[in-house]
């Protein structure tokens, strides 16, 4: 099932996340789905409605979206498998992700994040706080909006960004924090790209383990800690009391939130 929603703007907001964005929505309620395709409708962007995991990965592999929204209990398959077959997927690989969940336990939400998804709204939510969120994702830069350019080793280099003072350049292999070149070793820099790119969002050690030291077998959680300290000192003007680099207590790190 389908359920397709378009308002014309009256008035254009300077805002780029209200050009022509145009939203996926997997939710197999009718209600919540057609809730969240009226007010984003309203809000200037193009909605198209699905209730089925099997058809939303096969939309999302045939066109390109500006952002999708994953019900996780949804028939055929669940929103955090088609978050994951997205996330290795071609056209919409680096899309933004917003989880809609009724679990409310800490660990389902990062299970979700860890799928590959950018936020997460638990049921029932209130419609200015999803729109709120939607406009947030929207807003930050997509990690691979066209072809990524290869690096000198080989490697996918991904756009610049810039977050609060902190400013990256993958291409050039540059940040700098408030006007002021930093020097990072490669494991820095990827850690530190990695987490801006995805500001507010936590991650695991678990996660970072994976995503940075790539399969090595000899080392442990301990490695990531180790890691963040000496990333702080380098980029944080007072390392105990950081204002980029932030601990989420049993949980793991996260970049500043937007």
């Amino acid at each position: 099932m389908r359920t397709k929603t378009e308002h014309p703007v009256g008035d254009i907001d300077a805002d780029a996340d209200k050009h022509a964005a145009r939203v996926l929505v997997v939710e197999d309620e009718p209600n919540i789905r057609e809730l969240v395709c009226l007010h984003l409708g309203l809000e200037g962007y193009t909605c198209e409605g699905l209730a089925d995991g099997h058809l939303a990965l096969e939309r999302a592999e045939q066109e390109r979206f500006d952002l999708l929204v994953l019900d996780v209990m949804i028939p055929g398959l669940d929103g955090l498998s088609v978050c994951r077959a997205v996330r290795s997927g071609r056209a919409n690989r680096d899309v933004p992700i917003l989880i809609l969940t009724a679990r409310t336990e800490e660990s389902d939400k990062v299970l979700g994040l860890e799928s590959g998804a950018d936020d997460y709204l638990t049921k029932p939510f209130g419609v200015r706080e999803l729109v709120a969120r939607v406009r947030a994702l929207l807003r930050r830069p997509r990690r691979t909006p066209a072809p990524a350019a290869a690096g000198a080793n080989g490697s996918e280099v991904g756009p610049p960004v810039r977050v609060h003072d902190v400013e990256i350049d993958p291409a050039r292999r540059r940040v700098r924090i408030a006007g002021r070149d930093v020097e990072l070793t490669d494991q820095e820099f990827r850690l530190l790209y990695l987490l801006a790119t995805h500001a507010g969002i936590v991650f695991s050690r678990e996660a970072l383990l994976a995503r940075i030291w790539r399969g090595d077998t000899f080392v442990t959680v301990r490695s990531v800690d180790t890691l963040v300290k000496r990333l702080r000192r380098r980029i944080e003007s007072d390392p105990a009391q950081p204002r980029f680099l932030l601990t989420v207590w049993g949980v793991g790190y996260k970049f500043a939130d937007v």
